[in-house]
């Protein structure tokens, strides 16, 4: 049964939680302090690109 599979972790989950420990590092994205929900989407998107180019 079930407890015989041991621990397997989930993949995606892995790729996730990072994603968003970068986010929070960006201490604009830890809270929401944009007025429209356009503009917090804008800075996520533009938290993302960062994270890229850092990568490069």
């Amino acid at each position: 049964g079930y407890k015989n599979q041991g621990f397997r972790p989930i993949k995606k989950r892995w790729v996730i939680e990072p994603t968003f420990a970068w986010f929070d590092y960006n201490r604009r994205l830890c809270r929401n302090y944009e007025t429209t929900f356009d503009s917090a989407e804008e800075m996520v998107k533009i938290a993302s690109i960062k994270l890229l180019l850092n990568k490069i």
